[in-house]
């Protein structure tokens, strides 16, 4: 079997970003690296994204992780929600990302990115335009993301 080649994903419409969550799903970030230059109305976060794509077929088997950017342009504004950058070695874990068209003044929008715990940043967007980049930096992981509720 090849190795598979990093991601390099683009998102213009929900659609879009829709395929970007999937492949984000269960990434894990440091607080320390979310990152927006009001400037350049850019957010970027830079995480180690669970490659689903690579996930073993069998439980027990090892799973990959890989250094990711994922990066939106055009941003007006970031509010958060139960995330704070205080402690930059926080781990948060990012479970979905999601856009909703603005009615009144498309293509804009916003973004919402959740996180486990409650924690939600919302992005405000003059469009949608993102981008998903896997570095070619990958490891193996005996941690396999799970939602299943643990019994007790």
């Amino acid at each position: 079997m090849t190795d598979p080649k990093p991601l390099r994903l683009l998102a213009e419409e929900g659609d879009d970003l829709r395929i970007i969550a999937a492949a984000v799903q269960d990434a894990v970030v440091k607080a320390g690296n979310l990152n927006y230059e009001k400037r350049k109305r850019r957010f970027s976060i830079e995480l180690n994204r669970y490659r689903w794509e690579t996930a073993p077929a069998r439980k027990g088997q090892p799973g990959e992780r890989v250094r990711a950017l994922l990066a939106f342009d055009g941003v007006l504004g970031v509010k958060t929600r139960g995330i704070t950058k205080a402690d930059p070695e926080l781990i948060l874990s990012l479970l979905s990302a999601d856009f909703v068209a603005d009615v009144a003044e498309p293509p804009g929008g916003k973004v919402t990115l959740l996180f486990a715990g409650d924690g939600e940043i919302v992005l405000t967007v003059e469009a949608l335009d993102a981008t998903l980049l896997d570095s070619d930096y990958v490891w193996p992981t005996r941690h396999v993301p799970s939602h299943e509720r643990r019994k007790r």
